[in-house]
């Protein structure tokens, strides 16, 4: 079993969602994975499930990501997506609990515990300031903490919300990492919030609604560089 990617700080995710899916998805996730080297940052990557076997054989750069799986193990599970399918087509970790496809805090739990059987990075999504704390305590090894109301919106979380869920996750756990993205769409978003103590940033609509997805990437990645020096 190969060992669970290492994550280094600052990073930057990159998270399609539904929008694009086969060609588009790859094209985008090769100029992730060169920007990645350029920028020597790492770049956490979705994609559609029936896509991240192709994203990861042609890339070499990127944190492989799938948006979801489900806690089963080898067997029955007609219909549920498998984690060790996910594990033998190279994907590197998952995204649970986005406000897209929220999960139960027992099927939460259970699917972090197959994650980390099979060394893949949990990042764990979470709401309120009290739904961090709670989420913190199943130990992911990243978070992202985002109202709900603001994903999509274009305005970012306020100062206070970022302070107080960075708080959160460090009174549990001060080795869990923490995306903020909620509404992030330019560098100065991203510059802001990992000065403000988060640990990475990105998006979706913000990249993918820009003129130049590949300009749009490098703006983030260059306000991470900014960040970098003052962290």
């Amino acid at each position: 079993m190969s060992m669970k990617k290492e994550l280094r700080v600052p990073f930057l995710i990159v998270n399609p969602k539904a929008y694009i899916y086969g060609e588009e998805s790859l094209e985008l996730a090769k100029v992730c994975d060169q920007l990645a080297e350029e920028y020597d940052i790492d770049i956490i990557f979705t994609g559609q499930h029936v896509d991240l076997k192709q994203i990861a054989q042609e890339t070499k750069n990127l944190i492989v990501t799938t948006q979801h799986m489900d806690g089963l193990v080898p067997g029955r599970g007609m219909g549920f997506i498998l984690p060790d399918a996910l594990k033998a087509a190279g994907v590197d970790g998952v995204i649970l609990n986005h406000a897209e496809h929220p999960l139960s805090m027992c099927d939460l739990d259970k699917t972090i515990k197959r994650a980390n059987e099979l060394d893949m990075i949990t990042i764990v999504c979470s709401d309120s300031v009290e739904q961090t704390r709670a989420v913190a305590e199943l130990g992911p090894d990243v978070m992202i903490c985002e109202p709900t109301s603001l994903i999509g919106t274009g305005s970012t979380s306020d100062d206070a919300y970022i302070e107080a869920t960075n708080e959160a996750v460090k009174s549990v756990n001060p080795d869990i990492k923490i995306i903020q993205a909620a509404g992030v769409s330019t560098g100065d978003d991203v510059y802001r919030v990992v000065v403000g103590g988060a640990h990475g940033s990105g998006g979706t609509s913000g990249i993918l609604n820009a003129p130049s997805r590949k300009g749009k990437i490098e703006e983030m990645l260059q306000a991470l560089v900014k960040a970098k020096k003052e962290i």
